[in-house]
């Protein structure tokens, strides 16, 4: 769903009460729930599936478990163990669901955890994911809520996912950017994570980048922090080809769902082409996770985590009161 239709579908829930061990849940916007179970101990529980984004079974099912993974790794978590969410129509060769669970369960395994079961139901389009558990400690959490005036906006992976496999539906990809993009799409968010957790304190709010894009997700925390956020349009980490698909018009519908919930919130600068503005509406699978980091500890991140690139693609701004004055701004 785009992020305008979930808005409205959650409205209503996010008014209900709730125990107090329920640290993360409906009553703020976040990447996954979190219960605590003790003083020391919490439990992230998270969902997510979608029908095929690529035509290789194995790769599929290794890009859906990433990316239910990331809200575990969004949450500053460790993942525990997964269950297989499957819905696949009778006349589609079971051979092919075979690759998908078998893509799904190696990820599973690079995370150091377990598929320990699942379920499947009858549908007329395949479709693959997980449900995870995970555990992180109470005290922390790394939630889209916090982001500071004069943090510092990273980002793990590069954008694109979205035009690529758009591009790969109509015939029109390079296979080398497809093979790129399907590359960093099953990159686990784990180091990132486990670098960000590093980081401690001087990290002040984290999410993953999915399908509401860069700035729908961006909004996501800007709202909860109460500040306004600008970003480098030169800045940004793109994926081969990103925006030569762009020019070919290889643009995803989710595309046009988010810039219609947030065209309002954004202020592009004249310079910043229609086309480049696509890249930051483009919706992400599996994609990077993207943090407000105190500016003292950017130049340490390279030191914490010297597998894991993160780039800065901006800043934020002043702190608002309520969220009709939070704004975006690209450069």
């Amino acid at each position: 769903m785009g992020p305008g239709a979930l808005a409205q579908v959650l409205r209503p829930l996010t008014h209900m009460s709730a125990p107090p061990e329920l640290l993360v849940g409906l009553h703020s916007i976040d990447d996954a729930a979190v219960y605590r179970v003790n003083e020391h101990q919490a439990v992230i529980s998270t969902a997510d599936f979608f029908p095929p984004v690529v035509d290789d079974p194995y790769a599929f099912g290794a890009i859906a478990a990433a990316n239910a993974l990331s809200d575990i790794y969004a949450m500053g978590g460790q993942v525990l163990m997964a269950l297989n969410l499957v819905a696949w129509p009778d006349n589609l060769d079971a051979a092919i669901l075979t690759e998908i669970l078998r893509g799904g369960s190696d990820i599973v395994a690079q995370a150091g955890a377990v598929i320990a079961g699942g379920h499947t139901v009858t549908d007329r389009e395949p479709k693959y994911g997980l449900s995870v558990t995970g555990t992180v400690h109470p005290d922390h959490i790394l939630t889209k809520g916090g982001a500071r005036s004069g943090d510092l906006l990273i980002l793990s992976k590069p954008l694109g996912t979205g035009l690529i496999t758009t591009a790969h539906k109509r015939d029109q990809v390079q296979e080398a950017d497809l093979h790129a993009a399907i590359q960093s799409m099953m990159q686990l968010n784990r180091r990132a994570s486990e670098a960000l957790v590093a980081a401690g304190n001087a990290v002040h709010a984290v999410t993953d980048i999915t399908g509401f894009g860069l700035l729908g997700h961006a909004w996501e925390m800007a709202v909860q922090s109460k500040v306004t956020m600008r970003f480098s349009v030169d800045a940004l980490p793109l994926l081969p080809g990103a925006l030569h698909y762009v020019e070919l018009g290889c643009i995803p519908g989710g595309a046009g769902r988010n810039e219609e919930y947030l065209a309002q919130r954004v202020r592009f600068a004249a310079n910043v082409s229609e086309d480049q503005r696509i890249l930051f509406w483009d919706p992400q699978t599996s994609g990077g996770l993207f943090a407000a980091i105190d500016p003292e500890v950017w130049p340490k991140l390279a030191a914490i985590a010297p597998d894991v690139t993160f780039w800065r693609i901006g800043e934020v701004g002043e702190q608002v009161d309520n969220e009709a004055q939070v704004l975006l701004e690209v450069k």
